[in-house]
């Protein structure tokens, strides 16, 4: 028996460049990519959203300060708060800090200089709808690239909603605590900075962001059904 393919909305900004390697990625582990343009105002029918990587609005003022006001993020808040799996990577994280549906801001590296390069993150958690294909304490290779990932967290952050955490001397932006990796405090938005679909096949030096995104369909595949 087929499995459903559930449908993963990924919003597109004026400036997202990732969200194609996201769609591959998704469809590659048996999700249904769509696209949702950032200026609409209603989601379609989908099971989960990911706001990709890249240089939304071209980073103007603060990177993901002006994408918070696209209407798509109306929606996208509106999804989450009923409990919808939302995963923002890199830009993606820095829209969610952004538009308060994560806690923190993203600030530019403490190098004050772009990186790109494969790091190893460990799991902090392995029980949210991100990582329910992980182990606690397991290490993943994915690459990063950006300029303005140093995680800055509020103060009072509780321990459980980190997790990832980028490995010992990996620490590639000076990010506090090794922050790599945050949810919600129901646990059903996530953010981090690595490129999860930039390392879903060996052949492209790491599978292990496979492990991210399947988590992420399976969950979306469960409120399928849930649907059903």
């Amino acid at each position: 028996m087929t499995e459903a393919r559930p449908r993963i909305g990924i919003v597109v900004f004026p400036g997202s460049n990732d969200d194609r390697d996201a769609a591959w990625a998704l469809s590659a582990l048996g999700a249904e990519p769509l696209d949702v343009w950032h200026a609409e105002a209603e989601l379609p029918r989908v099971e989960g959203v990911v706001l990709p990587g890249g240089f939304s609005y071209g980073d103007y003022l603060r990177c993901g300060a002006l994408a918070r006001f696209s209407p798509a993020m109306e929606a996208v808040a509106a999804f989450a708060a009923a409990g919808g799996p939302v995963l923002g990577i890199c830009n993606g994280f820095q829209i969610l800090c952004e538009a308060g549906l994560l806690p923190g801001v993203l600030r530019p590296n403490a190098s004050l200089s772009f990186v790109c390069r494969d790091v190893v993150v460990r799991v902090e958690r392995a029980d949210t709808p991100f990582t329910t294909r992980c182990e606690p304490a397991q290490t993943l290779v994915i690459p990063v690239k950006h300029g303005e990932g140093c995680y800055h967290p509020p103060p009072d952050l509780a321990e459980e909603r980190i997790v990832l955490r980028y490995a010992a001397d990996e620490n590639p932006n000076g990010s506090f605590g090794d922050v790599a990796g945050i949810v919600n405090e129901e646990g059903n938005v996530m953010g981090l900075m690595p490129h999860p679909e930039h390392a879903v096949d060996p052949l492209l030096g790491s599978g292990d962001g496979a492990l991210v995104l399947a988590s992420l369909v399976d969950t979306a595949r469960e409120r399928l059904y849930a649907r059903a």
